[in-house]
């Protein structure tokens, strides 16, 4: 009994394990800030039902977690050099790198039959599109090769905002760009902040980030300079009368807020100042989106 009882306890724990790897896979903390930004977009562009929403969020789910198990699938011999990522489970050994592999393809084809058949094939195809942007242009192509990578791959995280659009309206108008701009805009900063705390650890792997190729200095005076684009940019979908005057009353106060981290920044130089930035800029989006909501039901 007790030789059984044993077996019986490791078989459920080895299922844990292997559970926890593929979940992993999919980078949930990456898709939790992404389904925020969905969800929200989702209420600004109409009054979708309880189950159009689940339905986009899983297929946006489905969708982000398949572009994430491919890029760990791709990135196993850069993981495997970085002590942050090196117990992942591709490079770890845990899951092995065709299963990685075959796993996203699966949960990209699966998000892409759910969503043309449950919503439209409009917001299907916006996701497909996401999901190949991140894996060719970012992971693929940019990632490896130059130090801009994140400001023109940082386009495939800001897809959700024109599926969720799409999801609700069956089209893409210019309001939806608006949401989709501060998303793209925000994404420099928001990594870059996070880059200058990796800098040993990218360089070690020889990823060309902005703080390892151009310097830390150079990153700090970018995210200051984005920041002020994304502030720019966060009051366009006022003055194109998408919203009143508490959502500017947010991205005014949000961006101020963000604005003097860059600051602080750029003249202390210090990893606390970093992170505190990088922190608060996931604070930011989510406030942000949030604000939205509350400024159309007002």
């Amino acid at each position: 009994m007790e030789a059984g009882t044993h077996a019986a306890v490791a078989a459920r724990t080895s299922i844990r394990t292997v559970l926890s790897d593929y979940f992993e896979l999919t980078k949930p903390r990456v898709q939790s800030l992404l389904l925020l930004t969905t969800i929200t977009t989702m209420y600004v562009a109409g009054n979708p039902s309880l189950s159009l929403v689940l339905l986009t969020c899983i297929g946006g789910a489905l969708s982000a977690g398949g572009a994430g198990a491919i890029n760990h699938w791709y990135d196993r011999d850069l993981d495997a050099r970085m002590e942050r990522t090196a117990n992942r489970p591709v490079p770890s050994g845990r899951v092995s790198p065709r299963a990685a592999l075959s796993f996203g393809v699966a949960l990209g084809i699966a998000s892409f039959v759910l969503l043309a058949t449950t919503v439209n094939v409009l917001a299907a195809s916006l996701a497909l599109s996401g999901l190949l942007g991140y894996v060719f242009i970012y992971t693929i192509w940019l990632k490896r090769s130059t130090p801009q990578n994140i400001v023109i791959g940082g386009a495939a995280g800001a897809v959700p905002p024109l599926v969720a659009w799409a999801a609700v309206t069956g089209s893409i108008e210019g309001a939806a760009l608006y949401l989709f701009a501060i998303v793209f805009y925000w994404t420099p900063p928001h990594f870059w902040a996070l880059s200058l705390l990796m800098k040993d650890e990218y360089a070690k792997a020889e990823v060309p980030m902005l703080p390892v190729v151009r310097g830390e200095d150079e990153t700090r005076l970018q995210i200051g300079l984005y920041t002020m684009l994304l502030i720019a940019v966060s009051v366009l979908p006022f003055a194109g009368q998408l919203f009143d005057g508490f959502y500017l009353a947010a991205a005014l106060g949000l961006g101020a807020v963000f604005a003097a981290l860059a600051v602080i920044l750029r003249h202390r130089a210090d990893r606390r100042s970093a992170l505190r930035l990088y922190l608060f800029s996931l604070a930011y989006l989510a406030l942000l989106f949030i604000a939205m909501v509350i400024d159309v039901r007002l």
